[in-house]
């Protein structure tokens, strides 16, 4: 069993072997960046970034009460209302209203993630596979692609049952069409001299999908995911603002109706902070399947 501490003799500045486990490297991970002058200068300055943001917002809101400020709710009033044991509003760290509104929107989030990386990773991956499935295909994604995401809810309702149906599946839209895009370019820029060397060695097409096309793609899939994330947390805010019951787009904007300001930044800060730790699981996944992996090698 590998233990948590690097091998003897691994300077910190070094990658760990590959044969130390998830945790050790989390560790190690974590040690490099308090010890290594440069990460620990960028954390500072991540650090004086918020704590500069929290302050103008603190002078704009609450201290010197700008116009186009004053209606808004500051940091101290936000806090106030999140940590209160009996929140004005009824929504704080301490209700099960507030855990039931993320629960709503990750469930939904993973659905809709879910179904764009099961459909569009591997569409992407066979429009840069065979050219002429792409020229079938791929006008009618640049078609589709602009269409703005709103549009589709009259059609997403008119085509699906239920509240949940039609939410996931604007949700879906945005992600699945990063998803393909980034895949078809990862594809795209494998060097030519792999595959030539691949057909040279005796592999078979099917080998140099598998061993060829989809390592070398992996990086570029990776940041579709990562973009396709994003936008499904967008677009996923927008379906439950419109048809929504519960989640945090419904709590955004039922809290603007009533006029519960501090909540909409409570709604606002959580879906932030979701957000963040959902492209992070998904950079980590990335990062143990590419180990060993650069971009631009297979």
């Amino acid at each position: 069993m590998a233990t948590i501490t690097p091998p003897p003799n691994t300077p910190l500045t070094q990658p760990l072997p590959g044969d130390v486990g998830l945790w050790a490297r989390l560790w190690f991970r974590l040690r490099y960046n308090f010890t290594n002058p440069e990460s620990v200068k960028n954390l500072l300055l991540g650090t004086a970034g918020i704590v500069l943001f929290v302050l103008a917002w603190y002078a704009t809101t609450e201290l010197f009460k700008l116009p186009r400020f004053e209606k808004l709710p500051g940091p101290l009033a936000v806090w106030q209302e999140f940590t209160s044991t009996d929140p004005d509003f009824g929504t704080s760290l301490f209700t099960p209203q507030y855990y039931m509104h993320i629960w709503w929107s990750i469930l939904r989030i993973l659905a809709a993630f879910g179904l764009a990386t099961a459909l569009g990773v591997p569409l992407g991956l066979f429009m840069g596979w065979s050219k002429a499935f792409k020229d079938y295909t791929f006008p009618i994604l640049e078609l589709l692609r602009p269409i703005p995401v709103l549009a589709w809810v009259p059609l997403a309702i008119l085509m699906w049952s239920g509240r949940e149906a039609p939410i996931i599946f604007l949700a879906f839209l945005a992600s699945f069409f990063a998803t393909v895009l980034n895949t078809l370019l990862g594809v795209e820029s494998i060097d030519e001299s792999f595959f030539r060397a691949a057909r040279c060695l005796g592999a078979k097409p099917h080998h140099i999908f598998f061993k060829v096309v989809i390592p070398g793609a992996l990086p570029f899939i990776f940041t579709g995911l990562q973009i396709g994330m994003g936008v499904a947390w967008f677009s996923l805010v927008a379906a439950e603002m419109l048809s929504g019951e519960y989640g945090l787009g419904y709590l955004i904007w039922d809290s603007y109706v009533l006029s519960q300001y501090s909540v909409i930044v409570i709604a606002m800060g959580t879906l932030g902070l979701v957000g963040y730790l959902c492209s992070a699981a998904i950079r980590l996944v990335g990062r143990q399947l590419m180990r060993g992996t650069t971009r631009g090698t297979v």
